[in-house]
């Protein structure tokens, strides 16, 4: 079984692209290269894994597209010589791996298939979260507010004295915010909050 996983690569260096490429011909990994995150988000790739650079935000960048679109493809940062500081930046905003240039391709067939193993879990968690953003958009800022103080286990009066406005009030813009969300109870409106980053 011979089936060839697609790598977009992302690197403004024109040679180090070619060298990539180059590494990887003859490979079970179809190298698609790109000058930059905006080149490639035009292109909107529905499958296969990022092979990113990691220089000027383009991992920020491609993570935040992909959680406003809720199409996800798992990242596998690298560059020359990072320090463990950069690595674990870029892994906690969202890269599966980080590999240190230059590689071969079995090194990358490796990060790869861990890539892969990650890739089902996060999706869906990165495709939850942007349902959950979605949702969020569509209220006021007293809702989200008011959101915010039902999360944190605020009353109705509670919420009211923080937001200096009347418990009942509180109840409408409740009531409001958890129509526009979908939500049938509190419980559900935490849950999306949570989802959406907007609580930790």
């Amino acid at each position: 079984m011979n089936t060839r996983t697609n790598i977009h690569l992302v690197d403004s260096d024109s040679r180090r692209r070619a060298a990539v490429s180059h590494r990887l011909a003859g490979s079970a990994l179809h190298v698609e290269p790109f000058e930059s995150a905006r080149e490639l988000i035009a292109q909107a790739p529905r499958d296969g894994l990022l092979l990113v650079h990691d220089e000027g935000g383009q991992i920020g960048e491609l993570l935040d597209h992909m959680v406003g679109s809720g199409d996800w493809l798992p990242i596998i940062a690298f560059a020359e010589n990072p320090s463990p500081r950069r690595i674990v930046e870029a892994v906690l905003r969202g890269a599966v791996d980080y590999m240190t240039w230059p590689f071969d391709a079995d090194v990358l067939a490796d990060s790869v298939a861990l890539a892969q193993t990650r890739a089902a879990a996060m999706a869906s968690g990165k495709l939850r979260e942007a349902v959950a953003r979605s949702r969020i958009e569509r209220l006021t800022q007293r809702e989200r507010q008011v959101l915010a103080g039902v999360a944190g286990g605020l009353s109705n009066r509670m919420i009211g004295n923080k937001l200096d406005i009347s418990p009942r009030t509180v109840e409408i813009h409740r009531a409001n915010m958890l129509t526009k969300i979908g939500a049938n109870r509190t419980s559900d409106a935490i849950r999306i909050a949570i989802e959406a980053s907007l609580i930790q």
